[in-house]
């Protein structure tokens, strides 16, 4: 099995804002575990440690908007993101489905939290996972691997190109796939709170289904971070 290395990116779209320690997920077939070919950045300090928000999750001292991008759902339908869960409590996050531990582990942390939701909660938040492969990640695949979770889960395809721009935007770092090497990506979830369709909260890679379970409530009434 290809070795997992964790790599940590600074985008420039955060580091104008605040500096934060995005995780990112990758491998490369035949890896020794090396530091070879590792794309790592400053360790910064995480805004919004020590603060009073009422979240969990990392206050991003700044806000994003969701990326203005047009993909394709698992339909094979245009889905707007921006315009398609305005109004909505939204969790952003970019990742790959044959990815062997950091995106199932946080799509499934996140499913289970929600499955602890009373319904009518469960309903008034969205899941968008949108795939930094699509050359294997079909609408079929993504479908298929999201019911494994979730299946009101939404899942985004369409051209590498579009899509590494769109993470650009709200500061995650999606790198297109090489071949003999698993696609590299920011481990960051992105939540948008309904009230203003923008990002304040971001959750690291390896935060808990618990961490999650306390923070929706809030997303979903919009309160203020």
């Amino acid at each position: 099995m290809p070795h997992l290395r964790r790599r940590s990116l600074l985008t420039g779209a955060v580091a104008a804002s605040a500096g934060l320690l995005l995780a990112a997920c990758g491998s490369s077939s035949g890896s020794s575990g090396s530091s070879s070919g590792d794309n790592s950045g400053a360790v910064n300090q995480l805004s919004g440690q020590g603060s009073n928000s009422p979240y969990q999750g990392v206050n991003l001292g700044r806000t994003f908007d969701k990326p203005a991008a047009t993909l394709t759902d698992t339909s094979g339908k245009p889905f707007d993101i921006a315009k398609q869960t305005a109004g909505k409590a939204v969790l952003l996050y970019f990742g790959y489905t044959h990815c062997p531990d950091v995106c199932p582990t946080t799509i499934g942390d996140i499913a289970v939290a929600i499955s602890k939701l009373p319904k009518a909660q469960q309903k008034s938040v969205e899941v968008v996972f949108v795939t930094t492969d699509p050359a294997r990640d079909t609408p079929a695949t993504l479908r298929s691997w999201l019911n494994s979770f979730n299946s009101g889960f939404i899942g985004l395809t369409g051209d590498i190109s579009t899509i590494i721009a769109a993470a650009k935007s709200v500061g995650v770092a999606v790198e297109a796939p090489t071949k003999g090497q698993e696609p590299v990506h920011g481990a960051q979830v992105l939540a948008y709170t309904p009230t203003d369709n923008k990002a304040h909260i971001l959750y690291t890679s390896g935060t808990t289904s618990a961490t999650y379970l306390h923070d929706l409530p809030l997303l979903i009434k919009g309160v203020t971070a």
